[in-house]
């Protein structure tokens, strides 16, 4: 089975992505992998407050994950998967795509506004030509009817 891979974030883009790989993975009879990457950074104490640090963000991902996972099952009948990875993004989500033959595109999000589409596609689109998936990037603005008509 073809998925559509997403990645889980706080940006206000991240929606549209989730909405459009829904939308796609049950046109397609495909299905869609969820990834939310955890910065290192947020990691650099002491051992004990570090691990804490590490529980308390699986547990807003999860959280995260369950508010887009209901609409995936309610209104598009897709069962998604979540995948938590450390790291820095870029190379995590790249690591993903290699260690799952299964996806066979990655999702982005285009943010709007004047500090363009986002660190994400910025960083991934400059190495696009040697990536192991296509990319489809959606753009933030969208509206659920647009999207509907696309997908």
């Amino acid at each position: 089975m073809r998925k559509f891979l997403v990645v889980l974030d706080d940006s206000r883009e991240c929606l549209n992505a989730m909405r459009f790989a829904a939308m796609r993975a049950r046109k397609t009879g495909g299905g869609v992998q969820i990834l939310a990457v955890i910065p290192p950074e947020e990691f650099q104490h002491w051992i004990g407050v570090g691990d804490l640090m590490r529980e308390e963000a699986r547990e807003r991902i999860e959280a995260h994950f369950e508010v887009f996972a209901k609409w995936m099952r309610d209104r598009q009948e897709i069962e998604p998967e979540l995948v938590v990875r450390e790291g820095e993004p870029v190379p995590e989500i790249l690591a993903q795509i290699k260690d799952d033959p299964e996806i066979g595109v990655l999702v982005l999000g285009a943010g709007v506004g004047k500090s363009g589409p986002g660190p994400l596609v910025n960083q991934l689109t400059k190495s696009s030509g040697t990536l192991p998936a296509p990319i489809t990037i959606v753009p933030g603005e969208l509206s659920k009817e647009q999207l509907e008509a696309i997908t």
